[in-house]
């Protein structure tokens, strides 16, 4: 059974990961993903202090607010301070991180219950020690399951309502403000997004690795298709593959479970890769083929 919800927690990681993570894959913002991860520290910092309850709704806001102003900044430095656009994403999340990590170890010391392991790298293995028990004794599963799944229902919802214009975002930003769309409104509503699936992450898979679920299963889907809703299927469907062969391997050679996880999901990455070159090159011997018969 623990290896059910452990197996079912991380598969809704993957999915909500590779959902968004499409998005930042086609906009060619893949590093805003590391950054936000590493950047809503202190956020969730100051959000934990005030509500003292690791379950808080404020965390969530917390969180979620730190990714906007992460993009807020990333985007004042490339645009109005003419930083190179990777330097901005460097400048901001490690300092947001650095005063996120001070803020656990010196001015809030003794008042916030955060362990900074914990956000950096998670622990999927134990999140079964923080259960939901109902009616007394009946166990329907881990707090991090509910969590995650909360999360999905919130990026689904957004995503149905919001598909036409996270489309227009993604494929023509420019023809999507010829139209009148607030561009920059989208724009931070996906950054909300982002924030949101990486602090609900932190717990299963900490800051650190949540940027292999955002990322890689989104960049195996690219290589498939170039339609945005095959992609969403494919994202997710690569993710899920890539947590349940991560988990058996990780459990019968005793190693870290969410790292043998995105390890997988490299080596989907790297097999679809070659398959496709492969692919490339067959077509072509067949057209050259084909043109020296004609």
């Amino acid at each position: 059974m623990n290896d059910f919800w452990i197996i079912l927690t991380a598969s809704l990681v993957a999915i909500n990961s590779a959902l968004l993570g499409s998005f930042l894959v086609l906009r060619k913002m893949s590093m805003i993903g590391d950054a936000i991860s590493h950047a809503v520290l202190p956020g969730i910092v100051v959000a934990y202090y005030f509500s003292e309850d690791k379950a808080s709704i404020f965390l969530l806001l917390g969180a979620t607010l730190t990714g906007v102003l992460t993009s807020l900044i990333i985007d004042f430095l490339s645009k109005k301070a003419k930083i190179q656009g990777d330097a901005s994403i460097g400048i901001t999340y490690t300092l947001l991180f650095a005063v996120g990590m001070i803020m656990i170890s010196g001015w809030m010391q003794g008042n916030v219950d955060i362990d900074l392991d914990c956000v950096l790298y998670g622990d999927i293995a134990l999140v079964n020690m923080d259960k939901v028990i109902v009616d007394g004794n009946l166990y329907v599963g881990p707090r991090a399951f509910y969590i995650e799944f909360l999360g999905f229902a919130i990026i689904g919802f957004c995503l149905w309502i919001g598909f036409k214009g996270f489309k227009l975002l993604s494929f023509n930003e420019d023809y999507a403000r010829s139209l009148g769309i607030a561009t920059g409104r989208w724009h931070y509503f996906l950054m909300g997004l982002v924030s949101l699936t990486t602090v609900v992450s932190f717990e299963v898979v900490g800051a650190v690795l949540v940027v292999g679920f955002l990322i890689i299963p989104a960049a195996t889907a690219q290589l498939m298709t170039d339609k945005l809703k095959p992609m969403l299927l494919y994202a997710c469907g690569f993710g899920i593959l890539a947590v349940i062969i991560g988990y058996f391997t990780a459990v019968y050679f005793d190693v870290s479970i969410t790292g043998s996880m995105v390890s997988v999901s490299t080596l989907i990455f790297l097999a679809i890769t070659v398959l496709k070159r492969r692919k490339r090159q067959t077509k072509a011997l067949l057209k050259s083929s084909t043109d020296l018969r004609g």
